[in-house]
């Protein structure tokens, strides 16, 4: 009677999960993770409820967030050419940032490392990597081949190689997608965009794939979005009006949400990683509110305001319940992360918080550092910089310091006689690592 009752349970056990679901079940979990990295345009910190928001609601990534990690200090550069060149050479702006809209045909990108992983990779969103404003200086700002060059199979952007003046990038959106330029009439470019990325993860689903998704939004001009109540109205889609800024910002919590879903919606989710992440800080037109204080935009200026961005990744294979890590990021770090997450080791400037996503041992940064040398108009320019800070200390290279906790808006440089001890010892250390770095001009 036991023995029966043993083949019994073994049929059954085989029954509900038999080889082949097994086997593929197996495959699935031992295969390398999938990454989707998405990167708002022009989104701060203060943004998302998540980081204490009384101005916005994100539900979605702030569910990402309660069961993955927040990190509560991820530096960005302050302007989004400098940040997209950064975060995907993983190098400091002074050795491969030439022209403010270009990325060098010979830069060696998180797309190619992937790649060189096996990976399928691709990108979709805004590109503003082929130096359309230096049309006589740069003779393959044309090349509509370019993303391929750079290390995706497949993409679907703006701004590849037509100017913004061309076409804006909402609705009726000039895009490019895989050398086509694509009939977009009525339709809401970030939705293109998602529906894009969604197609290529579920063509993918059977191998390790790579998503590199640099938003459109939340950057200007402030239009309706598909959920606005003008949207409706086909003469107002541009109506340019602060008073969007907030559904654009609940659009890109929509548009996270559906990748999510899909992911979920595949089986994929568990061992895929998702990152959420800004390029730089809020418009300067955007005044927000946190729990903590109000927030009045800061994209272009290395202040907090300018360089404060959001950082949630979530991987429920490895993150079991949610985190927020309180020490320094910054956006050369995402390259060596992806790096040793492959097990590469390639050069670079960063470092890797692969550590952080798998519960193991890691030895955060004491400091940030940016160089920031835009090279486009005066209104940015004027910020040109180079800077070092830890949590709560900052130092640039003309010596200004800066106690950040009492001054985010950098109003009230220390006075070097009036330094106690530790703030003393800070700014040697501060100014020692900061000489090694060539300065801005």
């Amino acid at each position: 009677m036991r023995f029966c009752i043993i083949i019994f349970l073994a049929l059954a056990a085989w029954s509900c999960n038999p080889p082949q679901q097994r086997a593929e079940e197996e495959t699935t979990a031992d295969r390398p993770p999938n990454v989707v990295l998405i990167m708002a345009d022009d989104m701060g910190y203060e943004c998302l409820s998540a980081y204490g928001s009384t101005s916005y609601q994100t539900p979605i990534l702030d569910s990402l967030a309660a069961n993955g990690v927040l990190f509560s200090q991820c530096v960005s550069q302050p302007l989004c050419t400098p940040s997209r060149v950064k975060i995907m050479t993983g190098m400091y702006n002074f050795r491969n940032y030439d022209y403010f809209g270009h990325l060098q045909s010979e830069a060696y990108t998180f797309g190619h490392l992937m790649q060189d992983a096996g990976y399928a990779t691709c990108i979709a969103g805004k590109w503003q990597l082929n130096g359309l404003a230096y049309k006589d200086e740069i003779p393959y700002w044309n090349n509509q081949d370019r993303p391929h060059q750079l290390g995706f199979d497949e993409y679907c952007l703006w701004q590849l190689t037509r100017t913004r003046s061309e076409g804006e990038r909402y609705a009726d959106a000039l895009l490019e997608q895989n050398g086509e330029v694509l009939d977009t009439e009525g339709q809401y470019g970030p939705d293109i965009f998602a529906d894009f990325i969604l197609d290529f993860i579920e063509k993918q689903q059977d191998q390790p794939f790579f998503v590199y998704y640099p938003m459109v939004l939340v950057h200007d001009p402030f239009v309706p979005t598909p959920d606005s109540e003008a949207w409706s109205d086909p003469d107002r889609r541009y109506e340019n009006d602060t008073a969007y800024f907030g559904d654009m910002v609940s659009y890109t919590d929509k548009i996270v949400g559906r990748i999510a879903d899909k992911l979920q919606e595949l089986d994929l989710d568990e061992n895929t990683i998702l990152i959420f992440t800004g390029d730089n800080g809020t418009h300067r037109s955007i005044v927000s509110h946190t729990r903590q204080r109000t927030v009045k935009g800061g994209k272009g200026k290395t202040i907090d305001a300018g360089t404060h961005v959001p950082l949630i990744a979530y991987w429920p294979d490895q993150i079991r319940e949610g985190q927020v890590f309180d020490g320094l990021i910054e956006f050369s770090d995402f390259f060596p992360t992806l790096a040793e997450m492959t097990g590469q080791v390639k050069e670079n400037d960063g470092r890797s918080f692969y550590p952080l996503l798998t519960q193991d041992d890691y030895e955060g940064r004491e400091t940030a550092f940016v160089y920031y040398d835009p090279r486009w108009g005066k209104f940015v320019n004027q910020y040109r910089n180079k800077f070092i800070r830890t949590l709560d200390y900052k130092l640039y290279q003309d010596g200004k310091f800066y106690y950040l906790p009492g001054d985010l808006e950098e109003t009230q440089p220390l006075d070097e006689s009036d330094l106690s001890p530790e703030a003393k010892q800070t700014r040697t250390q501060l100014r020692s690592v900061l000489e090694q770095y060539p300065d801005v001009d």
